[in-house]
């Protein structure tokens, strides 16, 4: 199907699968939220946007509270005192954004697909003193516990473009082990 203002492709995508994917996303971004909350101890709203999309993820409607929490999430890694804390809080920001994840075939929305599991594996990597290896484990686990329909979603978008920084580098490696077919394995 072709939108025809814009002439891009849309894509296929029940309610149901943003849920599953929803529910993806807020488990990519806990696995680092603990580095936020350690850093900047007063501040609830990346967790808050965590907690928010769990909600849509189990039922709740898309709301303003819901899109709220996203941005006060991202407003909040704009205010984290690390670069890991920053990171925790984009993946918060970014989870809460699947549910109004757009239906369209463009790079942009892969990579709105694929930002909280990276964030989330940046911000380990930093806190590890920039081992790569630690963000690359990361994206291993954020493909082996992607359910069927995330991977049936990543397929209908395109793939992501390769890109200059190490962000782009775990999306893109995320995005190529959750289009194979079965468990993704590192050397795989």
């Amino acid at each position: 199907m072709t939108n025809q203002i814009s002439g891009v492709r849309e894509v296929d995508l029940s309610d149901n699968e943003r849920r599953i994917l929803a529910s993806w996303c807020a488990d990519c971004a806990a696995r680092s939220l603990h580095l936020f909350e350690a850093a900047k101890t007063s501040d609830p709203r990346p967790r808050r946007a965590i907690e928010a999309i769990r909600a849509y993820a189990q039922g709740a409607k898309r709301s303003g509270e819901l899109r709220s929490s996203g941005w006060k999430a991202l407003r909040a890694s704009r205010e984290a005192p690390t670069p890991s804390a920053e990171a925790a809080a984009k993946a918060a920001s970014y989870a809460a954004a699947t549910a109004y994840l757009h239906a369209l075939a463009t790079p942009h929305q892969i990579r709105h697909i694929l930002g909280p599991a990276a964030q989330t594996a940046i911000s380990i990597e930093l806190f590890a003193g920039s081992d790569t290896s630690v963000g690359d484990s990361e994206i291993v686990w954020a493909a082996e516990h992607a359910p069927a329909e995330v991977r049936q979603v990543v397929q209908r978008f395109p793939n992501r473009a390769p890109g200059s920084t190490r962000v782009a580098a775990l999306e893109l490696q995320l995005d190529a082990a959750l289009r194979r077919h079965g468990t993704y394995r590192t050397g795989a």
